[in-house]
């Protein structure tokens, strides 16, 4: 049973990695679009997000204070 929890955890940290490194991955292209287009203000707020993921990919910050203390999402459409 405790080898189960620690695959599962371990699996579980094994997909947020991949995922942070998605949302970089996305946030470099976005900005390179931004760039194009003049929007630089946009391209500031994500590089913001681009360094943030970083610092929590190579764990200089964790990912969140307390996922069950965090705030909840306005619920904006996107």
């Amino acid at each position: 049973m405790v080898v189960s929890a620690q695959n599962s955890s371990q699996s579980r940290q094994q997909q947020t990695s991949e995922n942070l490194a998605y949302i970089r991955q996305m946030l470099a292209e976005l900005r390179t679009v931004g760039e194009r287009e003049g929007a630089d203000m946009l391209c500031y707020l994500i590089e913001m997000a681009y360094i943030e993921a970083g610092d929590i990919q190579s764990g200089r910050r964790e990912l969140s204070v307390s996922h069950d203390k965090r705030n909840a999402t306005r619920g904006m459409p996107i």
